[in-house]
């Protein structure tokens, strides 16, 4: 380990100045362990923005982030000494210990090169003893009789060559991966042919076979069957333990008919002739994505379930970041400048709705555009009061800074491991949930890095028509199964017919009740036409 010495010695009057003085103390200290016991010194400097001129900036930024202005006694103060210094500037602020900056060189020499970027990172799913369990898998199966079944197509046939097949194996994660995955492939297909025959009856047709085979076959060799376990488990447990309602599906997931059997969807894609190409396909490898709706009070129930089964350090959700776009940037810095409020709203009321045109494309909406392309800011780039230049002189370049941080609304990460041994994590405060454990990466980011980020989705719909059932049980007595109803029922499309559709998802609009009240639809092939 090393002894780390700072200094920053403020040259402006607004500024910290106390900081520096502390400092020297406690150096002469630390020099005089370190020459005692033999411990290199190096030396560092605090960085809070990139080049000096960013330091007034900043100033403004911490006195967003605290409540402050400008003129406030007692604020937070920094020395403004805290970019990133260059190798020349480090050497003069540490001139009378030199090898403080040589050292750091050492530790430069140190750092592993590291890539986010990895292969997906899949949690184990807790597959039954009875069924079977890896170790054996792995005494009865040798390398080549992974290496055939994950090369070849779903008939046997020998479709790449052994360089080709090579390549594949290792992109799966080697041979020591595919001994799970084959396990969990196996294990996925049996629970699929059992709901095969639940909802198909048995015994199944050669077509249906065939399909179910094929989809079981790609998601073997693209490494998913762990994600489809997962899924098929907490969406089936939350339907008949938690009493918790669950959307028939959305998406391009609704075109698998192992996801049908499984239970993920209730929509038959063999039915209305629904594509799997459009869900998973070799030629463009990237996760699953299946969107999940449940009602809006059963969600927290799921996600406890979720969190209880694969750990709480292995559950985490994802933090969004809140940026100030331009009116925000404008309002922040003319609160911190003491600027009027009268005079900040008729700042931000210049920047027009619809933004000028450029080669045929509107310019977005940022405050260096509105600078350069509206007549009003150009005119205000002189204004004479020093405190309006300085607003719009900073607000610019606070712009597209991180204002505060939030919780992804619906995505949620699970890891095989601790989430922390891939990526940082943080806190954020949820309103409804809370404080919770997040990924330091936003949403954008996280896939990259390979852990599994699954949508887990609030439905107010759901929770209402929940509520519904409930109060005609205790009014009537009887009981209903939504996922029961005839999807023909001719009550219901009269409803359509007459457009009376309000609170229906799409369906809602007065355009979209015009039309149902013309095209007058009788079938489901009608609605979804």
């Amino acid at each position: 380990y090393y002894i780390e010495l700072q200094r920053h010695k403020a040259t402006v009057p607004r500024a910290n100045h106390e900081t520096y003085v502390i400092q020297e103390e406690v150096n002469k200290e630390l020099i005089r362990i370190a020459r005692k016991f033999d411990i290199k010194i190096i030396c560092t400097n605090d960085v809070h923005f990139t080049n000096e001129d960013d330091a007034e900036a900043h100033e403004r930024l911490i006195c967003v982030s605290t409540g402050k202005k400008l003129a406030d006694e007692g604020r937070m103060l920094y020395s403004k000494q805290e970019w990133m210094k260059t190798t020349e500037e480090m050497n003069a602020v540490f001139a009378d210990i030199p090898e403080a900056l040589t050292n750091t060189i050492e530790i430069l020499d140190k750092v592993e090169t590291y890539d986010i970027d990895h292969a997906p990172i899949m949690p184990f799913f807790a597959i039954p003893e009875e069924f079977g369990t890896e170790e054996e898998y792995r005494r009865r199966l040798t390398e080549e009789d992974l290496y055939n079944e994950f090369t070849r197509d779903e008939n046997g046939n020998v479709v790449l060559s052994r360089e080709e097949g090579e390549e594949k194996i290792r992109k799966l994660g080697g041979y020591d991966k595919l001994y799970r995955i084959k396990f969990e492939a196996d294990y996925l297909a049996k629970l699929a042919y059992e709901g095969a025959e639940k909802r198909y009856g048995s015994p199944l047709t050669d077509e249906l076979k065939e399909r179910i085979n094929f989809e079981l076959y790609i998601m073997k060799t693209m490494g998913f069957p762990g994600y489809f376990l997962i899924v098929q488990d907490f969406i089936n447990v939350s339907r008949e333990t938690l009493g918790v309602s669950v959307g028939p599906g959305r998406g391009s997931a609704a075109g698998s008919c192992v996801a049908y059997c499984l239970g993920i969807t209730q929509i038959d894609p063999v039915k209305y002739d629904l594509l799997f190409e459009r869900f998973l396909n070799p030629d463009r490898i990237s996760l699953p994505d299946i969107d999940v709706d449940f009602d809006d009070d059963g969600r927290a129930r799921v996600l406890q379930y979720v969190t209880d089964k694969y750990g709480a350090d292995n559950v985490a959700h994802i933090i969004t970041y809140g940026t100030m776009a331009a009116k925000s940037a404008l309002k922040d810095v003319a609160r911190v400048e003491g600027l009027s409020i009268p005079e900040s709203d008729r700042l931000t009321k210049m920047i027009p709705r619809r933004m000028p045109e450029v080669n045929g494309k509107e310019l977005k909406p940022t405050l260096s555009n509105c600078y350069q392309y509206v007549p009003e800011f150009q005119a205000e780039m002189n204004n004479p009061d020093p405190t309006v230049q300085r607003t719009l002189k900073y607000a610019c370049e606070l712009e597209g800074n991180v204002r505060n941080i939030g919780v992804h609304a619906c995505g949620v990460i699970i890891c095989r491991d601790k989430i922390s041994d891939w990526v940082p994590v943080s806190t954020a405060v949820d309103k409804l949930e809370g404080k919770l454990l997040v990924t330091q990466y936003e949403g954008r980011v996280i896939e990259e890095t390979g852990l599994i980020k699954m949508d887990f989705l609030g439905l107010k719909t759901l929770s209402i028509i929940m509520d519904a059932v409930k109060n005609i049980e205790m009014t009537t007595g009887r009981k209903i199964d939504m996922e029961k109803i005839d999807i023909d029922d001719k009550k219901t499309y009269q409803l359509y017919c007459e457009g009376r559709t309000v609170g229906t998802f799409q369906f809602e609009s007065a355009g979209m009740q015009k039309y149902l009240r013309e095209l007058q639809p009788s079938t489901f092939e009608d609605l979804i036409a």
